[in-house]
């Protein structure tokens, strides 16, 4: 359900799931898509939510600081139908806002891997994963783990297993 344990288990699955992710999304049975969105401080708390097919990623947040970012997700589903992913991220790398809480959550899937990062690649820097102990993976959610999240988050990847009738 979560990433590798161990250092040596955690940098592969950091190594494999970005090229992963971009294959789900190549070669989708149904067109990939990627949406723009604005992550509003304040510290209301907001969603932003795409759906394909049968399957749903709904990122929620609260955020303080600064103004407006741009943010992306996108979501796609393998040509088999075995794989959902969904992918919550600033492209311009680090978010200079104050999260006070996170959770991505997906409809219609089971989570087989997910990772939190506190600054994203972008411009030759590489994705700076958040500690273990800052997040929480269920089933179907990444979340913020109350008193160890450190505020910080730039990125979320999800790989999620879509149910399917055995033969």
């Amino acid at each position: 359900m979560a990433a590798s344990s161990g250092r040596s288990g955690r940098r592969l699955w950091a190594a494999l799931v970005p090229a992963a992710l971009l294959c789900l999304a190549a070669r989708a049975a149904e067109e990939p898509s990627t949406a723009d969105f604005d992550v509003r401080p304040g510290g209301e708390v907001h969603s932003f939510s795409r759906s394909l097919g049968d399957y749903t990623c709904t990122f929620t947040y609260s955020a303080q600081g600064g103004t407006n970012e741009q943010w992306q997700m996108n979501i796609g589903v393998s040509e088999d139908n075995l794989f959902f992913s969904c992918s919550v991220w600033r492209p311009q790398g680090k978010s200079y806002l104050f999260f006070t809480q996170f959770k991505a959550e997906v409809k219609g899937a089971k989570i087989e891997y997910a990772m939190a990062y506190s600054q994203a690649a972008a411009g030759g820097q590489s994705d700076v994963p958040l500690k273990q102990e800052e997040f929480e993976i269920t089933e179907t959610t990444v979340s913020h783990r109350e008193g160890k999240f450190r505020f910080e988050l730039s990125k979320l990847m999800i790989v999620a297993k879509t149910p399917h009738d055995e033969l």
